[in-house]
Formats: C-alpha cells, structure tokens, sequence
C-alpha cells in the first residue's frame, strides 16, 4: 500500500507539471464546449489535465480510483479504499476569460477520511497543500492556525447570485449578512476561495451549490489550520453528491448560524 508521503510527493510533481501545461495554453486557441447552461463550460484542456492526473495516477497507483469532474476517471459510488478527486480547472470561466484566478484542486481520501488536500494557484504560482495532521503550507510557508473573528470585522467571499433572487436559498437571509461584513468579495474559485480562508486571506466562504471535486481539497487546508467547515445547515459535507458550503475562522460559525441562518433557508 502506498504511503501518504508517497502520494503526496507524486502529487506535488504532477500538480506543477499541470499547471505548467495550463499556463502554456494561454496562447493557444481554446476548444470550448457548454455542458448544462451557457454559463458551465468545459475546454480541452479541462479535459487534457484531467486525462494527465489518471494517467499518472493509473500508472503508479493503479489500484487507487479516481473521481474527477470531467468523467475521466472511475464511477465512484463511495469513497472505500484510495480515491484522488480532481478538479483539472477550478474556475474555468475565470481561464477563458481572464487567464487567472483559477486553479487545480486535489483531495486524496482513504477509506472516506481526508489525508492530502492541495489547491494550486496556477497563475500566481502558489500551492497549497497539507497533510492531515501535519500543518498546512503556501508553498514552503506553514500557515499559521486561524485567529477567532467576527461578523463586523471580516471580509465573507459570497456570489452575489445568493443576496438576489436564486431557486436555492431566501436572498433576504444572507442580505444582512452581507450588510453587516466588514467587505465581500468574490473570486469564482470555490478551490482558491477555500485556500484563502485557510491562509487568513478571507474570513469565511459562502456558497450553496458546489460538488465534491470544488472543495475536496480545499476544505482539509482549512481544517487542518482550526478553521470550521460545513454544510449551509451546519451539517457535515456530502463527498459524493455535492452540497452547500460554509467555511470561517473560528467563531464565525456560531456567529452566523444565530444571528443569520437560524430560520428555514429551504435548502
């Protein structure tokens, strides 16, 4: 059985080389296709760079599996034994209009227990990465363990589709969260946003619709450095299904929870 230190160190060498790969693109002409809506778009190389982690992993782990947003790997329908969820590009609108502010999202999960999370900020070239259990890293850099906050002196990463008329959520129970925060942003990276949280960048993170591949990784940084992680009902995540996510500083949590979303938000 592949050790932890194993994987991780094969991790880190093809996350770079993705990323590389990625940044080379930015001079090529891209192949974009819609999937569900004009606004959920996939290119080729959301799909080369998810076909170049299976064929690595295939190659030196091949009998662990692979749960990846493109479709490329196994049909996963639990999370027994090893599984690597990918994200090839975490912000692909971000890539094809910007060409920043998207990233490579990585979790390796054993028998359903997280043990390697990276988030790779391909433009700026940051990694972050952990080992659970053994701190949480910007590159070479620990992060620190998140100091408590509250509502009025925190920037929330939340989209401005959950404060407006949505299908998901009561726009007026998230309004005055928003009135009430310090500032708000949004990056349309739910990977980066997460890897922000976990290195003190944004106090929390807002957002109803995500799937396991978005956050896979990002949620085990914040975890890692004592920050709280959730569903929008402040249950734990659905890792093969997708769900809400509520991630902050210690505090922030209890906080919201009392002051903002504690009547029926209809999810």
């Amino acid at each position: 059985m592949a050790s932890v230190k194993e994987m991780d160190t094969y991790a880190k060498l093809w996350m770079k080389e993705a990323g590389s790969r990625l940044r080379a693109s930015f001079n090529t002409k891209l192949d974009i296709e819609m999937k569900t809506n004009p606004n959920d778009l996939v290119t080729n190389m959301d799909k080369g760079i998810e076909k170049f982690f299976c064929d690595k992993i295939g190659e030196v782990f091949p009998d662990h599996r692979i749960f990846g947003e493109e479709g490329m790997g196994n049909d996963i329908k639990d999370l027994k034994g090893t599984v690597w969820i990918i994200d090839p590009i975490d912000g692909t609108l971000n890539f094809i209009h910007q060409q920043r502010d998207f990233a490579i999202s990585l979790g390796v999960y054993v028998d359903g227990i997280g043990k390697i999370g990276m988030v790779y900020d391909v433009v700026s070239d940051e990694l972050y990465h952990v080992i659970k259990g053994q701190g949480a890293y910007m590159d070479d850099q620990r992060l620190p363990t998140l100091p408590s906050a509250s509502v009025n002196r925190s920037i929330v990463s939340i989209n401005a589709s959950w404060v407006t008329e949505n299908r998901r959520i009561d726009p007026s129970l998230l309004a005055p969260l928003v009135r009430d925060a310090r500032g708000t942003r949004s990056y349309g990276s739910a990977a980066l946003e997460l890897a922000f949280v976990a290195a003190g960048r944004i106090d929390a993170y807002i957002t109803m619709r995500l799937m396991p591949w978005d956050f896979a990784g990002g949620v085990l940084l914040v975890e890692e450095v004592g920050g709280e992680v959730s569903n929008i009902k402040g249950d734990k995540l659905n890792f093969l299904e997708g769900d809400s996510l509520f991630v902050s500083k210690p505090g922030l949590h209890k906080e919201v929870f009392d002051k903002y979303l504690s009547g029926d938000t209809g999810l």
